[in-house]
């Protein structure tokens, strides 16, 4: 099979729904709206989004997995970083030089998966001394 066919395999319905349920609770401890929550997964419709909220999560995008795994693994990161988990959740909304000024946050919901990607791979380098 090739690389193509299986970035396309379907990923079991139940795990998908478990990491959305994961990722819409590291939203709300983050302290994210709802306007971010939606750019930072894809920008879905607004109902497919309030579907995923609440629990009805069917067939996702390719690129709404790959968005789940940032934000799951910057939440494990900032977990291990910080021993305290109000800092860990803190983190995304203070502002920080390394994103020009902007929070995490801000830039997790700028709209591009490789925002995502950036502030992973930063919170990751810092992982790194305490891995």
């Amino acid at each position: 099979m090739g690389a193509v066919a299986q970035q396309e395999q379907a990923i079991p319905g139940d795990t998908v729904a478990r990491g959305m349920a994961g990722v819409f609770g590291i939203l709300k401890a983050w302290g994210a709206s709802n306007e971010q929550a939606r750019r930072i997964l894809g920008s879905p419709p607004e109902r497919t989004f309030y579907a995923w909220k609440s629990g009805k999560v069917g067939t996702v995008p390719h690129d709404t997995v790959r968005r789940l795994g940032y934000v799951l693994g910057i939440y494990k990161s900032l977990q291990i970083v910080y021993s305290n988990p109000q800092q860990a959740d803190g983190w995304p909304s203070r502002e920080n030089r390394a994103f020009g000024g902007q929070t995490p946050l801000e830039r997790m919901a700028a709209g591009d998966v490789t925002d995502l990607a950036a502030v992973h791979h930063y919170v990751d380098a810092h992982r790194g001394a305490w891995s």
